[in-house]
């Protein structure tokens, strides 16, 4: 068996470190940048740190701002046409997933014309050439686009969410820069910060895992539980937001390798259908899931709980499993995690249109334990 890891070329770390935007945009020989982010970064000057160091080094650039919180492919098709106007050579995403994922469907649609349709790139398309160089500077600890080969798209006419995994999307370079993140609201930095444990935790125990993936996942829910609640109800304090910064760029450099399980697979259609937050919906069912998954992953729940500082000495692997589910819920209702389906207004005639999405979801075959469908349905009603 072959196993491949891809990882962006470079990238910078650190309070501060959007700063080295200009002399990666220079030494790359590139003459113009369309700026992709979203309204509220631009209200709350966010977009502005960043835009403010290219004004600074005199680097031309025109902002696409018509990013969407659950990015569709008309969205995609718009942003194409702004970059097509623009002249610009790369393209600099501020923002989270949804920017992050909206400026890989335009530098890919872009340079492989022949998936215009932006649906035709659901699953692991076979684009031809690199998307536009893109530069990503994340403004929240969650998703870990920028480093991942991984985006998410919702294809409006199907009210469905399309995964894509594509290699030639991946960022030339990511700028994790934590000041950007100050200014996030405490339950976005619950969301998203829970959101980076599910990619962890799901790419530890994926059927894809592997030695390598291994070792930065268990990092990342480390990590993380050291510094989520710190970040959330200390927001501008540097360690907590670098701390998570970094713990949600390693579980991302793993899981975008390796792929994730049934708790994404169960998570996507919530937000294609009832446009919850995405960090909301992994959270919300994670611990349930982990329970239920328990049973075939016994040996790494033990490291899991270790990690989350739920291990004790003396413990028989049941026992750390279920102190490893029960850390998870723990920190989930720590930072204001939603714990019921009904809070988000979902009511139980919506589980099978819910099911029917996330049976066919690209993650769910990842899952170690064998789903079906009426497994799924069980799984809603335990949390509705």
């Amino acid at each position: 068996m072959t196993n491949r890891f891809i990882l962006n070329e470079v990238s910078y770390f650190g309070p501060g470190s959007r700063h080295e935007l200009p002399s990666v945009i220079k030494q790359k020989g590139f003459k113009k940048a369309l700026v992709v982010t979203d309204k509220g970064l631009i209200r709350f000057g966010v977009a502005k740190m960043v835009t403010d160091v290219l004004d600074e080094a005199g680097i031309p650039y025109e902002v696409f701002s018509e990013v969407k919180p659950n990015p569709t492919v008309s969205n995609v098709k718009a942003g194409v046409e702004a970059l097509a106007r623009s002249g610009a050579d790369c393209i600099i995403a501020v923002g989270g997933g949804s920017s992050i994922d909206t400026a890989k469907g335009i530098g890919i649609v872009t340079n492989n014309p022949e998936f215009a349709d932006v649906v035709s790139l659901e699953g692991c398309a076979p684009t031809t050439k690199k998307s536009v160089p893109i530069i990503a500077l994340p403004t929240t600890a969650g998703t870990a686009a920028e480093t991942t080969i991984n985006y998410v798209i919702i294809d409006e006419e199907k009210q469905k969410k399309m995964v894509c995994v594509d290699p030639n999307d991946i960022p030339c370079c990511s700028i994790i820069d934590a000041e950007l993140m100050y200014t996030l609201p405490a339950s976005t930095t619950a969301a998203t910060g829970m959101d980076a444990l599910t990619h962890a935790i799901e790419g530890y125990i994926t059927k894809g895992a592997w030695t390598l993936s291994d070792m930065f996942e268990i990092e990342a829910i480390r990590l993380i539980n050291k510094h989520l609640r710190q970040a959330v109800y200390d927001p501008t304090n540097p360690e907590g937001r670098s701390g998570m910064a970094l713990a949600q760029y390693v579980a991302g450099m793993a899981f975008s390798n390796v792929g994730l399980g049934l708790v994404h697979g169960m998570a996507h259609p919530m937000g294609s259908l009832f446009d919850i937050p995405h960090g909301v919906a992994n959270a919300l069912l994670l611990p349930t899931i982990m329970e239920w998954n328990a049973v075939v992953c016994l040996d790494k729940y033990v490291e899991i709980a270790k990690a989350m500082d739920a291990w004790k000495p003396g413990m028989t692997k049941h026992e750390a499993a279920e102190a490893a589910c029960a850390a998870v819920r723990q920190l989930s209702k720590e930072v204001g995690i939603p714990q019921t389906l009904s809070e988000l207004g979902i009511k139980k005639e919506d589980i099978d249109a819910l099911a029917d999405q996330a049976i066919t979801d690209v993650c769910t075959p990842g899952n170690p334990r064998k789903v079906s469908r009426e497994d799924i349905v069980e799984l809603y009603n335990k949390v509705l």
